[in-house]
């Protein structure tokens, strides 16, 4: 553990709570906490709709919690700093949601993540609790037509969590819900790339060491390795190259209607983050893409490491309708709708 401090912490023991009580604090409107750890919607929509609920550890702020609110998530169960909350935690989040509408649990493909997700919902299901699950998995750092099952989940979740809020709120089914996240899932495909690495705030100790200059396409959002260091090129070449694979992913064609989303994972600048969907968008365009949804933002986090993650999609009608047309207000996103 290094003793030169490097954040601006107290215990740090103490990080994810003292994180989420400034954070209540901060949005006291939209979000409260319902239990150790647990984030829940200040207003809870009434219990005749499906409640949407996710897992995830902290350090990766304004995600997950930063989403929980009307027209989005209903619920999020926190974990240490980049954890999993354990199995009980997340169980007795869904006490708290229990209804007979159901609850839509989104689970982000890391091991612990999926490990305390199956052992809650085994426990739920005992005492009643109506829960299914959707596992996201929009990393293609381990190659284009990997076995999804070996794809990591990344930011990609967080367009899905607005998609479902609202649809939730419309009043769609479990079922419903499962199979419109699925539509998303199978045409959503996210790439990272890092040319800093971040410390954990805990032990001080470095993630993963980049040498100056260098950039790793495919780097996880725990600095867990990807497609191989290289020297770090321009802003044109970097979109243009990650655009190429995440397009070999998804084999888009002409007229198909996109979502493109530059997501800032902590300290490269909204500068920098501009420029490059500047190029990612005129890439696409080329291709004889329309983009209809598009944001330049940090919605998921890795502390100060530098570099973004990349996140494409194509949009069926009913996913563009919920993204841009229904009402959100959570702390992190707002839609004003239609």
């Amino acid at each position: 553990m290094s003793d030169i401090k490097t954040k601006f912490i107290n215990d740090p023991e103490q990080i994810t709570p003292e994180l989420l009580e400034g954070y209540v604090l901060a949005y006291p409107d939209q979000v409260k906490l319902g239990g150790e750890n647990i984030v829940v919607r200040a207003n809870p929509k009434s219990e005749d709709k499906v409640a949407i609920v996710t897992l995830g550890g902290s350090g990766h702020e304004p995600a997950l919690s930063g989403f929980v609110g009307e027209g989005m998530l209903d619920c999020s169960v926190v974990g240490d700093v980049f954890a999993a909350p354990g199995a009980q935690r997340l169980f007795q989040a869904l006490q708290l949601m229990k209804r007979e509408a159901g609850i839509l649990l989104v689970v982000l493909n890391h091991s612990g993540d999926v490990m305390s997700a199956n052992m809650a919902c085994q426990l739920a299901e005992r005492v009643g609790i109506k829960v299914k699950q959707v596992l996201t998995h929009d990393d293609i750092s381990a190659g284009i037509g990997a076995n999804i099952d070996d794809r990591r989940g990344l930011a990609g979740c967080v367009p899905l969590y607005k998609i479902l809020g609202a649809a939730a709120e419309e009043g769609k089914s479990l079922d419903e819900l499962a199979e419109i996240a699925e539509r998303y899932n199978k045409n959503v495909a996210t790439l990272a790339v890092a040319m800093r690495s971040c410390t954990h705030p805990q032990n001080g100790g470095t993630i993963t060491d980049l040498p100056a200059g260098i950039m790793e396409i495919g780097m996880g959002q725990h600095g867990e390795g990807g497609g191989g260091q290289k020297p770090l090129v321009s802003a044109d070449d970097t979109a243009a190259e990650m655009v190429d694979l995440l397009c070999q992913q998804l084999q888009p064609k002409a007229g198909d209607k996109m979502m493109l989303i530059i997501n800032g994972v902590g300290a490269t600048t909204h500068m920098e983050l501009n420029i490059i969907f500047r190029k990612a968008y005129k890439e696409l365009e080329a291709r004889g893409l329309q983009v209809v949804v598009s944001r330049i933002q940090e919605i998921l986090t890795v502390q100060e490491q530098a570099g973004f993650q990349m996140i494409m999609a194509i949009l069926d009608e009913d996913h563009i309708d919920y993204l841009k047309n229904k009402r959100a207000d959570a702390p992190y996103w707002t839609t004003i709708g239609k």
